[in-house]
């Protein structure tokens, strides 16, 4: 069976609310999910603890559940999105989660250490520099296609997310808009920033994270 008819069947189980359903899910995807948390974390104890708070954000958002989007990459992206918590709460600040299913460098996530030698900081600094123009490039077109379409609320909510740093449910306060809409709003905005900037053609060693 493809996998995503049976993640369709699996997911009308979990709604029908058959146990063994929700234990199933765990056990198809607990692994990815720990082993994702854990490169980035290096800490077993709390990637555990991320792992079980994105299946909790999961279950909580499965009432409006898009059945069309692979169950995978949306239990990825919500796990990724635990981890920018877990980080911001750390005082640590992530760069915006451009993917979800592979190992990125250590600099998306991880604090750079105080022993790095001058050429490596001299590669990072121009890998820097040219995923910021090519961020650039990206965020400039989505956000004159909003204006476009006069999707004034969709800016908003991103700026507040990105640009202040607030948390999901104080931008859907703020914007008076659920939760599940600001939610929403993110995944396809990142999914958005994802196939645009692999348009662009880039050497990988530019957002290697989006070389899958």
């Amino acid at each position: 069976m493809p996998q995503n008819n049976s993640d369709a069947i699996l997911v009308e189980r979990i709604r029908k609310g058959d146990t063994d359903a929700w234990s199933d899910l765990i056990s198809r995807y607990e692994g990815r999910l720990l082993a994702f948390a854990e490169s980035r974390l290096r800490r077993r104890d709390v990637s555990e603890d991320v792992v079980q708070e994105s299946f909790i954000g999961f279950l909580n958002s499965l009432p409006n559940f898009d059945g069309k989007r692979p169950l995978e990459s949306y239990l990825f992206t919500i796990c990724a999105h635990k981890l920018t918590d877990h980080l911001r709460r750390e005082g640590r600040r992530p760069t915006l989660p451009l993917s979800s299913t592979q190992n990125s460098s250590d600099g998306d996530w991880q604090i750079p250490g105080t022993s790095r030698p001058a050429s490596s900081i001299a590669r990072s600094g121009e890998r820097k520099r040219l995923e910021e123009d090519a961020l650039a490039v990206v965020l400039k077109e989505q956000v004159e296609h909003w204006q476009h379409k006069n999707d004034w609320t969709k800016i908003k909510c991103m700026e507040l997310l990105f640009v202040r740093g607030r948390a999901n449910k104080d931008v859907a306060e703020l914007l008076d808009i659920t939760e599940q809409q600001v939610a929403n709003f993110k995944f396809d905005f990142l999914a958005r920033l994802r196939n645009q900037l692999k348009k662009q053609n880039l050497s990988q060693e530019i957002f290697p994270e989006l070389q899958q």
